[in-house]
């Protein structure tokens, strides 16, 4: 790709405070996310000349977090990657804003550490009165690809024929087809929606100003297997969303089935270092990309005030479940990880595993009126 636009800067290089840059310098005096946190106008005028070989440049990179100050309470990352060079061109303002978001893990010093064997796993089955589905999700991007905020039509559309090509093979229970966003008929698409697969166009300004809904839905899709337990998502956020799932409290089954479903997609080589792991559009999916998760029902625990610290300490976090059929219910949260970066899939879901067990143990003792515990908080990267 030329990358013209890079010459008309050059006057910053070898010189940190040079007009243009400081001209350019974006304001972020109202901003709270780590971008903002991290960016410094010598770190801009170093950078904001650099372009990645595909001519991906620093200013496509922040263009999100400039647009979106963020919220008060809610510090999200303010940047994302146009391809899989992006992490080390960038380095100098991606690596302090992932050191921040990933709890300190430090991307200079540390490795990643992936593991997708899931016969590791012990005690992954819930009390089904208490969780009502599990599911863990993660992305994949393929190598030599530009991402979603860069990517142009061709690229997309090459990551869409591989993606699918390589689905063409799953047998057994993995078995599945593809469904084109366009080329879908209504009745697919609305079979799509009462499953809950479907994936809209991206209207969050986070995701817009990233550049990630450029010419939808072309080269989009979903694809899942017949039992409708594994399925991917294809050229939304990230090139795949791989998400394995069902109704009920097995979450060992639902890992078995993302492990294999991983290991048998062959015929591509996914975006991975040993210091970043598995390689995504937002530096908050980077190392598993994995966010395993359970419907539970915690009516009393979730109305006690030790309830935040508790999850805390666990390393999980809490999210509605959405929608106004859960909302009746009562008490329902969807529960996660909070990590994603420096610990194992499987570490991470016996993490989930062993947390959200013992916030089942906590909810039957306040049925009974008994005390709960605040435990320790559990001791990041070992």
């Amino acid at each position: 790709v030329d990358n013209s636009t890079s010459g008309r800067r050059t006057e910053s290089d070898g010189n940190e405070h040079s007009p243009l840059s400081r001209a350019e310098y974006p304001d972020l005096r109202k901003h709270n996310n780590c971008m903002a946190s991290n960016l410094t106008p010598a770190i801009y005028a170093k950078l904001c000349d650099k372009a990645t070989p595909n001519g991906y440049t620093l200013d496509q990179a922040i263009q999100t977090g400039v647009d979106n100050p963020g919220h008060p309470f809610i510090k999200t990352v303010g940047m994302v990657a146009g391809d899989e060079e992006s992490y080390e061109v960038f380095g100098d303002l991606i690596n302090p804003v992932i050191k921040e978001r990933h709890n300190g893990y430090d991307p200079l010093n540390m490795k990643h550490p992936t593991d997708l064997d899931s016969s590791k796993i012990h005690s992954g089955l819930f009390d089904e009165r208490y969780v009502l589905s599990s599911r863990v999700r993660t992305g994949r991007s393929i190598r030599g690809l530009s991402l979603p905020p860069a990517c142009s039509r061709a690229e997309r559309r090459e990551v869409e024929r591989v993606v699918v090509d390589a689905l063409a093979g799953l047998k057994g229970d993995l078995t599945g087809r593809y469904y084109s966003l366009t080329q879908m008929t209504e009745k697919e698409q609305q079979q799509l929606i009462d499953d809950h697969f479907l994936f809209d166009k991206p209207v969050s300004p986070l995701l817009t100003c990233a550049g990630m809904a450029r010419d939808w839905p072309d080269g989009r899709g979903i694809w899942h297997n017949n039992e409708k337990t594994f399925l991917i998502w294809v050229n939304e956020e990230d090139h795949t969303r791989v998400i394995s799932m069902e109704k009920g409290g097995n979450m060992k089954r639902v890992f078995d089935r993302f492990c294999k479903g991983l290991k048998e997609e062959r015929g591509w080589e996914f975006m991975w270092n040993e210091r970043l792991g598995y390689i995504l559009t937002c530096p908050s999916n980077l190392g598993t990309g994995l966010r395993a998760g359970v419907h539970v029902k915690l009516p009393l625990l979730s109305k006690d005030p030790r309830f935040s610290k508790i999850l805390d300490n666990l390393r999980l976090q809490k999210r509605g479940t959405g929608g106004v059929d859960t909302a009746a219910v009562g008490g329902v949260f969807d529960i996660s990880n909070l990590d994603r970066l420096g610990h194992s899939e499987v570490q991470l879901v016996q993490t989930v595993i062993d947390g959200v067990n013992y916030l089942i143990e906590c909810e039957k003792k306040l049925e009974k009126g008994q005390d709960i515990k605040v435990p320790p908080p559990i001791k990041q990267f070992k």
